[in-house]
């Protein structure tokens, strides 16, 4: 179901950018946006990882340096049919995880130093199997295909408000439209490309949980390890970037008051719920 829901917004993504591509800058305008942010996309895809991991100090450990955490990647890995991935430890007390990485080949499973420290070894795997869920499932890949549509469309509104400004408007054989309209798609395009993007990001979660679940064989690893991780995120801060708050298995940010529409997770207590349920065989 989430995959089919993550397929439906990317459809409609699309669509919606071919919309205001015609709306605001014309053809010409939406292929000028649209090769603007696939290149910077582009660079986000294959080199963001390494920025990221940078940006919270995370050290690369051997076997030999944190061995339960080794196995349980290695094991679970095995169990997924994926290639073993890096395994880093970030210094941070507040509870928490990432995965990351293009494609399988180039996985990396990220954990802090807090969430080794409050975790059972069975919560633990449950955070795993999520993480290598993620990376099971290309949604680095998918994220940057909708981060890509919705760039562009943040670009073309951009470009509108430049030509607005400096009172050029399109005419009708370079596909404009009206001033008021194109203002009103200037305002409304970001937002509503936004909020798809939060929404897919939201379905992979749900994905992630439903995937790892099934890698450990009880889904209630992960429920409990939510439970822990949820209290402890908004107990502890953790000096994170809002742009990468996606990529971690509960929010770092989750203290501060956000409204369910512009989350990038899921409500913690439905994930708990739908986790819960699966091990009642009831979803």
């Amino acid at each position: 179901m989430n995959t089919l829901k993550t397929m439906v917004l990317m459809v409609f993504l699309t669509v919606f950018f071919i919309f205001v591509g015609s709306v605001i800058g014309g053809k010409h305008g939406a292929t000028i946006a649209l090769i603007m942010a696939f290149g910077m996309n582009f660079f986000a895809y294959f080199f963001s990882h390494k920025v990221v991991l940078a940006m919270y100090g995370a050290k690369e450990v051997t076997e030999a340096e944190a061995p339960e955490l080794y196995s349980i990647v290695r094991r679970l890995s095995q169990r997924a049919g994926l290639p073993m991935p890096k395994v880093y430890i970030i210094d941070s007390e507040q509870p928490n995880a990432f995965a990351t990485g293009r494609s399988p080949k180039h996985g990396v499973v990220a954990v802090t130093t807090g969430i080794m420290r409050i975790l059972s070894r069975e919560e633990l795997e449950g955070v795993i199997g999520h993480e290598l869920s993620h990376i099971k499932h290309r949604d680095i890949l998918i994220s940057t295909i909708a981060a890509t549509i919705a760039g562009a469309i943040s670009y073309l509104a951009q470009m509108a408000q430049w030509a607005m400004i400096f009172g050029r408007a399109s005419d009708d054989e370079e596909g404009g439209s009206h001033p008021i309209v194109t203002l009103l798609m200037l305002i409304i395009a970001p937002l509503v490309a936004m909020i798809i993007q939060l929404a897919i990001s939201r379905a992979r979660e749900y994905e992630a949980d439903a995937g790892g679940a099934r890698l450990t064989g009880n889904p209630l690893y992960l429920a409990n390890a939510l439970r822990k991780l949820h209290y402890a995120s908004q107990a502890i801060p953790m000096d994170a970037n809002p742009g990468t708050a996606h990529m971690f298995i509960v929010n770092p940010l989750s203290g501060r008051s956000l409204m369910k529409l512009f989350s990038t997770h899921p409500p913690i207590e439905e994930r708990i719920a739908r986790l819960e349920a699966m091990a009642k065989g009831l979803y």
